[in-house]
């Protein structure tokens, strides 16, 4: 059966590119998994034979060969133009990376946002596999450095007409949240994302501090300043995803990302979503993921 073969999935982040070979589709066992430095401040070339020599010694260790390659990016590849973009990893925006990695690999190379992998992940493999498997449409949510999202249907991932599908970190939520590196101002990852969250306390008490030491200062109740930095973030949080509940309406919603653990957001966070929506009742399933860091790059290889 043409499923039952070894699945092969490569994450490019920032700092590492990870790699899992699978067992198959339906057999998440993992027979091989392999980290390297991506290196990105040496150039785009760099990047790629990076690439190549992970698959080649994920290869030589396994005596596995792939017939294609399922790759997680940082940003998503245009579909008219065939190049990369709206990646943060800037040495990527603009290259022709997966017909440069189908030449260099000599192999079919799918791709999708790094984001798309998490939710087909978490969908089809993790959490919405075990608590709500009827499931038809997911929303996955990245809260973290950024915020971004991937939408499932029915099992596969939807990218949209322009490849942005679940894009909603860069919808406008707020002129508070200043500009954003997209060059608009007041996007959703300007204000709920890690970094908007800190600069925010920052604004209010001079100090910068890392975002888990201000959700444990705002649970002691001893720092007004941290408790005041959770409220925006429930309070935008509602603002943010009723809209895409509006739109998207999703059996399910997943949230991933170092955000994805903060308590609250699945009780005050819930609550504020359903004041903002277009429907007397909230109905929407809000789950943790199962799958941890293994998402991406499980989610590559069912690619």
């Amino acid at each position: 059966m043409e499923n039952s073969k070894p699945i092969w999935g490569l994450d490019l982040g920032g700092t590492k590119i990870e790699g899992v070979i699978l067992k198959s589709a339906y057999d998440i066992e993992v027979l091989e998994r392999m980290r390297i430095p991506t290196e990105g401040d040496q150039g785009y070339e760099h990047v790629l034979g990076q690439i190549k020599s992970l698959v080649d010694q994920m290869s030589e260790k396994t005596g596995l060969l792939p017939e294609s390659i399922g790759l997680g990016t940082p940003g998503v590849l245009d579909p008219d133009l065939d190049t990369m973009k709206n990646c943060n990893s800037t040495s990527l925006n603009g290259k022709f990376l997966k017909k440069d990695l189908e030449a260099l690999l000599d192999m079919p190379v799918r791709m999708a946002n790094d984001a798309n992998c998490f939710a087909a992940a978490e969908t089809c493999l993790g959490v919405v596999r075990d608590v709500l498997p009827t499931a038809t449409v997911v929303f996955g949510v990245i809260m973290g450095t950024g915020v971004g999202g991937g939408v499932v249907v029915n099992g596969k991932a939807l990218y949209g007409r322009h490849g942005i599908a679940g894009e909603w970190g860069h919808n406008f939520l707020d002129a508070s949240g200043g500009e954003c590196y997209c060059g608009k101002v007041g996007c959703v990852e300007t204000i709920i994302s890690g970094p908007g969250l800190q600069r925010y306390y920052k604004s209010l008490t001079g100090e910068h501090k890392k975002l888990q030491d201000i959700v444990m200062l705002a649970k002691s109740g001893n720092d007004d300043a941290a408790v005041k930095t959770m409220e925006r973030l429930v309070y935008f949080f509602g603002k943010g995803i009723a809209n895409v509940i509006n739109i998207l309406d999703p059996d399910a919603i997943v949230l991933g990302g170092g955000l994805g653990n903060i308590d609250i957001l699945y009780t005050e966070g819930v609550k504020e979503v359903e004041k903002h929506l277009f429907n007397h009742k909230l109905r929407t399933s809000f789950l943790k993921p199962k799958l941890g860091d293994s998402a991406g790059v499980f989610g590559a290889a069912l690619l």
